[in-house]
């Protein structure tokens, strides 16, 4: 009988030292988070404040933080001041009452949840809940006031999706409008090309006509040139055949020399029997005579 009294006291024993609230054993990354954990108060949603770490809720996701360890004795100040605003972090995490994250933005927001969600309590503090085992305890670490929540997925794939086909429809059939710029473009480059290509051709109508003007115009101008030359070179030959006292060869007449184009012509006299004009005819001429 009393080893059976002994045993049942044993268990009582055991019992007590145990705490009310055990939660089971977690690993986060190959690392034991909490062992046993006493449930902690998720303390409400605070304004931000320079210079002190504030709760601003808890969140079923840690959004983009980084894991910065394990803190023995874990605390929002111990997190949000000592480890992240101490390294320039904007905002903090905890979860599983003794990990610790950073990051410079909240979370989505619509990964805010309950706070009785964050139930572990802080290693350290263990009225204060530290997140929970699947939760994080966000903070605004008193670097900055206006913190940013981290885009949500749905709403940015959503939002990425610009121009939705427009459709109609009626009883026999539907039709489906888009919009098409491109076309408008092709056609507007289409109606330019046409008016370049008559431009073009018109251009090339007016230059061969240019062309052929000048070509016309210069063969002309030419032409008349030589008839003129050829009249006046005949002008020059009839007035010297008159002036040498030949007619053209076609006339039939006598040649005459000119004195002027023969040399030994130049230096005779054309005058005979006229008083000559290198004698001095003033003075008396004696004469011998016989008497």
């Amino acid at each position: 009988m009393k080893p059976v009294i002994l045993a049942a006291a044993a268990l009582v024993a055991f019992a007590d030292a145990l705490p009310e609230n055990v939660l089971s054993i977690r690993h986060w990354k190959s690392h034991t988070v909490i062992e046993r954990a006493v449930k902690g108060k998720q303390q409400p949603i605070t304004t931000p404040e320079l210079g002190k770490a504030t709760v601003q809720g808890c969140f079923k996701s840690s959004g983009n933080m980084t894991r910065m360890g394990v803190i023995e004795w874990n605390s929002p100040n111990s997190c949000g001041e000592q480890t992240c605003a101490a390294k320039g972090y904007v905002a903090g995490g905890t979860t599983g009452g003794n990990q610790c994250w950073c990051g410079n933005v909240y979370p989505p927001k619509s990964d805010l949840v309950d706070d009785d969600k964050c139930n572990v309590g802080c290693t350290g503090y263990g009225d204060f809940a530290c997140g929970g085992l699947d939760t994080w305890t966000i903070y605004n670490t008193g670097v900055q006031v206006l913190v940013e929540y981290m885009e949500d997925k749905k709403s940015s794939s959503s939002s990425s999706a610009t121009a939705t086909p427009t459709t109609t429809s009626d009883p026999e059939k539907t039709l489906i409008v888009t919009a098409s710029p491109t076309n408008d473009a092709d056609s507007n480059e289409d109606s330019g090309g046409g008016k370049n290509v008559a431009g073009i051709a018109a251009g090339v109508v007016v230059a061969v006509v240019v062309v052929g003007a000048l070509i016309g115009g210069g063969f002309l101008y030419m032409r008349r040139k030589r008839n003129k030359e050829i009249e006046e070179e005949h002008r020059r030959n009839a007035a010297v055949n008159a002036f040498i006292g030949r007619s053209p060869s076609s006339s039939g007449g006598t040649s005459m020399s000119d004195a002027r184009l023969d040399p030994v012509l130049a230096h005779r006299r054309m005058s005979d029997g006229s008083i000559a004009d290198n004698q001095d005819y003033s003075r008396r001429i004696l004469r011998v005579t016989n008497a």
